[in-house]
């Protein structure tokens, strides 16, 4: 099989009891960090025929968003996340038994469209602070 449907995905905020984690409704698309690392140039004078050489330096967590279909009687307490500067618990909870991503992340944004002649949607934007946990399903 080439590819895994990601119906299902769920993203979560940890609660008030440490550890347990509540799913957040009616999101519709989820875009995971990208994990990247920074490169350091230790190219010399004396560099192999004149090749750049590099060593990895810092890694970082990445950004994700979510969105969703906005309901401010539901989704104001996320928001009320902005006022908060220390990172908060997160997780992506992956289909079926395919794992888990858990992350420490601080909400950088929150971004709400009431069209016209459309429904109600939102995106939230979150920074990574540290190092994420991927646990692998079975």
């Amino acid at each position: 099989m080439a590819g895994k449907d990601a119906f299902g995905t769920q993203f979560q905020v940890e609660s008030v009891t440490p550890g347990s984690y509540t799913t957040v409704a009616h999101v519709t698309n989820i875009t995971p960090p990208a994990i990247e690392r920074e490169t350091l140039d230790v190219t010399s004078h004396g560099s192999t025929e004149g090749w750049q050489e590099f060593i990895g330096g810092l890694k970082n967590g990445g950004e994700l968003s979510i969105e969703l279909n906005y309901d401010p009687t539901v989704h104001d307490a996320l928001v009320e996340h902005m006022d908060d500067a220390d990172p908060k618990n997160y997780k992506i909870v992956w289909p079926g038994t395919l794992g888990d991503w858990t992350f420490t992340a601080v909400m950088t944004g929150f971004a709400p469209e009431a069209p016209h002649d459309g429904k109600l949607t939102a995106e939230a934007s979150f920074q990574v602070s540290g190092k994420p946990t991927l646990t692998p399903g079975a």
